[in-house]
């Protein structure tokens, strides 16, 4: 059929593998919180942040539901949170969170990926360290005197204006909180990021194209690792790149 119609269908294969793993990984997450605090939205906090930020990413409704109902039905499936760090390409910073039932199987393909693409795994505190941990919003249709005034009484660790978008980075804890005072102040809100995240104190750039297709092929090989929740680094300027 031609090679259009080849690109067109590993594009399409490529973004339900990228579905598939969103899915998976939503309703590990949302199985755990809910089997932890109760599978009731409005008196498990944690549980109704994560549906909210699911439904943002277009997260299936029925993933939601399976995984509310597995946890109403007491299954005794159970994953624990596992943090590898380590160093990629250029002396990069990486941290990897997993959610898993099997530490082993996690960390053996964990380091299969790292040691193909020119990484390598770390000591535990490595390089966590060099990172902070923040909750961090970007949004529109609050001014930056409103959105200071709406947060006022929580620990932030800055707040800005860009572009016509404020940025805040707050204490990781008044996650809920915050986003709670900013709806309140206006209810409509837009948010282009809201997320809980490790943000660097320094950054690398990649300049070597080695380097750069190690990277997005490490990327891709932790994609494919059902285990691994999320891949937080320290290297700029590969937002674009394709994985």
């Amino acid at each position: 059929m031609g090679r259009a119609h080849e690109v067109r269908a590993a594009s399409m294969a490529k973004t339900a593998a990228a579905k598939s793993k969103l899915n998976n990984k939503y309703s590990r997450t949302i199985y755990m919180i809910a089997k932890k605090g109760g599978p009731d939205p409005d008196a498990n906090l944690e549980l109704r942040a994560m549906i909210e930020k699911a439904k943002r990413e277009q997260v299936n409704a029925d993933t939601i539901k399976r995984a509310i109902e597995k946890a109403k039905g007491g299954s005794t499936e159970s994953y624990e949170p596992v943090r590898y760090e380590g160093f990629g390409p250029n002396n990069s910073m990486l941290i990897i969170e997993c959610l898993t039932d099997n530490e082993n199987r996690t960390l053996t393909a964990v380091k299969t990926a790292l040691n193909k693409c020119g990484a390598k795994l770390g000591v535990a505190g490595c390089v966590r360290h060099m990172f902070d941990y923040y909750a961090v919003f970007t949004f529109e249709g609050l001014s930056e005197d409103e959105a200071f005034e709406a947060v006022a009484d929580f620990d932030i660790a800055d707040l800005f204006e860009e572009d016509g978008f404020i940025t805040i980075y707050a204490n990781s804890n008044d996650y809920q909180a915050v986003r709670d005072a900013l709806t309140a102040a206006k209810p409509d809100l837009t948010f282009v990021e809201d997320v809980v995240t490790y943000v660097p104190q320094t950054t690398v750039t990649l300049t070597d194209q080695k380097e750069i297709d190690q990277f997005n092929r490490l990327r891709a090989m932790l994609d494919d690792v059902d285990d691994v929740q999320d891949l937080f680094h320290n290297i700029v300027g590969l937002e674009d790149e394709e994985e």
